[in-house]
């Protein structure tokens, strides 16, 4: 594959990790924020090896992300945008009959997806 080409790929695939996350997110920076400080978002998920929940770490990440300009986004950025969207298409996939302030709610959030906002 030429260069040039090998590069319009890759920035195709930048550009649909960016609205894929884009889709997924519906929490603002602020509201994600203000959600991972609460008892019920650090008391689900897997523990990380230190006392803090993978997603509880990913959020603190997804803000980070949501602050920067599209053109500060780094390779390293990318990469957690797409972890992110995938847990949050296979969690969506997994939603229980109760969903409203359960486990799985409350996980989802700690990933930005407030699932009861349309």
């Amino acid at each position: 594959m030429k260069t040039a080409e090998k590069e319009d790929k890759q920035k195709a695939e930048k550009e649909n990790i960016y609205k894929e996350f884009k889709n997924a997110v519906n929490m603002s920076a602020s509201a994600l924020e203000k959600w991972l400080k609460t008892d019920e978002s650090k008391k689900v998920g897997w523990d990380s090896g230190d006392g803090e929940s993978v997603g509880h770490k990913s959020g603190e990440r997804i803000i980070d992300i949501l602050h920067k300009k599209k053109s500060e986004l780094t390779a390293t950025d990318y990469k957690h945008m797409a972890k992110v969207h995938g847990y949050i298409s296979r969690h969506l996939a997994q939603k229980p009959k109760d969903a409203k302030d359960s486990n799985w709610d409350y996980s989802l959030k700690n990933w930005g997806h407030d699932f009861s906002k349309k």
